[in-house]
C-alpha cells in the first residue's frame, strides 16, 4: 500500500485523451457495467460531454516515468443542484485503474477536483454511486461523504467543503 503520489503528474484533461479515457473507462467499471456505458461509441461521447461541461475540472493522472494515464477525474462546477437549489462541484467521474488503487491516487484526485471546485466558490461537492457499488461508497466516506438519498439504482452523496 505505498503511495505513488510523487510518481505522478496530473494535468487537464484534452481531447487527445479520448482513447486513453476509453480504455481506462472500460477497464474499471469491469464487473460494473450495470452503472457504466459499455459501447465506444457512448463512452466517446460521454467523454465529449464531460469535456464540455467543465474543461478545467476534467483532470488525468499520468505515472511520470512513461506519460501511461491510470486514472481521471471530472468535476463540473457549473452544475446545478435540484437538491442543494444551488451550483456544487458535482463529481461526475472518477476512476483509477485497478492496480493503482490503495495507493493514495484516488484520494488526491479527489483532493485536486475539491481544491478546484472551492477555487469557484462552491460550498457543497456532491456525487452520485452505484447502489451495488460498496468500495466506492466506503471511499467517498473515508472523504467525508454521506449519504443522502436514492433514486433507483443510485445513492446522491454530498460534502460541504467550505
Amino acid at each position: 500500500m505505498r503511495s505513488t503520489e510523487n510518481n505522478l503528474r496530473v494535468r487537464r484533461v484534452e481531447l487527445r485523451d479520448k482513447n486513453a479515457f476509453l480504455e481506462l473507462y472500460k477497464e474499471c467499471y469491469k464487473g460494473l457495467e450495470e452503472y457504466a456505458y459499455t459501447r465506444n461509441r457512448e463512452i466517446r461521447s460521454y467523454f465529449r460531454w464531460l469535456l464540455s461541461r467543465d474543461s478545467e475540472g476534467f483532470l488525468i493522472v499520468e505515472l511520470l516515468s512513461d506519460s501511461r494515464p491510470i486514472g481521471f477525474i471530472m468535476v463540473d462546477t457549473n452544475w446545478f443542484s435540484p437538491f442543494e437549489l444551488e451550483k456544487v462541484g458535482e463529481i461526475h467521474e472518477v476512476f483509477v485503474l485497478p492496480e493503482y488503487r490503495n495507493r493514495g491516487v484516488g484520494k488526491m484526485l479527489m483532493e485536486k477536483g475539491l481544491e478546484y471546485a472551492v477555487k469557484k466558490n462552491r460550498k457543497v461537492a456532491e456525487l452520485w454511486v452505484g447502489s451495488k457499488n460498496h468500495s466506492a461508497k466506503k471511499f467517498y466516506k473515508k472523504l467525508g461523504f454521506e449519504e443522502k438519498n436514492g433514486f433507483g439504482k443510485w445513492i446522491r452523496m454530498r460534502k460541504k467543503i467550505v
